[in-house]
Parts: C-alpha cells; structure tokens; sequence
C-alpha cells in the first residue's frame, strides 16, 4: 500500500499539469477558429456579428465551442467596438472574444487576457 501511494503522490502532480496543457491547447484553438469566424463574418457579410449565434446561424461555426476552463458555452466574454474593420463594413459589432474564466494560465496570465 505504501509504495501505491508514493507513486499516486508521484503520478498526481504531473496528471494535472497535463490535463491543464491540454485544455489550454483547446482554448487556444477555440479562439484562434471564433476568431478566424469572426472575421470571415465580418469581410462576407460587410457586418459584424452581433453575436456569437450569428457565427452558428450563418454557418461560419457549426456550434459554439464550451469554454475549456469554465465548460460552459455562456462564458465566452466577447468584445464589441464600434470601430469599423474595413471601408466596405456597414455595422459594428463583436471582434474579438475571450475566455470567461479569470484562473491564471501556466505563464500567470488570466485566460480572461488570451
């Protein structure tokens, strides 16, 4: 039992270490394809999105992602500008989006920031 339990004290640390990396791999692919869908929108459309539906419901995404670090699909935080991002763009709308979760990332940024 004893030697079962010096290997589980051994084999926890590095389970969680990479259970962690694998959904911050997640999380930065999920952003990197809302954002990329984000402005194909944009450029197609001539408008941004309003919000994250619109991506789903023009089939730019086949569903919105759950947020890796809080497993929710409402806890995407997006960014609204009212800057347009060419000439030819009519409406404002969402153009960036973010992770809801404040926890710090292995390089102490909060994925809030990613």
């Amino acid at each position: 039992m004893t030697i079962i339990a010096i290997l589980a004290t051994l084999a926890l640390p590095r389970f969680t270490a990479s259970v962690r990396a694998a959904r911050e791999a997640v999380l930065r692919e999920d952003l990197h394809v809302m954002r990329s869908a984000i402005e194909s929108y944009t450029m197609d459309k001539q408008k941004a999105p309003q919000s994250l539906d619109d991506l789903v419901t023009d089939g730019y995404l086949k569903s919105i992602p759950l947020d890796p670090m809080t497993n929710s699909k409402d806890s995407w935080v997006v960014n609204n500008s009212d800057s347009l991002s060419s000439v030819d763009q009519t409406e404002p709308g969402i153009d960036d989006v973010h992770s809801g979760s404040d926890a710090l990332a292995s390089d102490q940024q909060p994925y809030s920031t990613w």
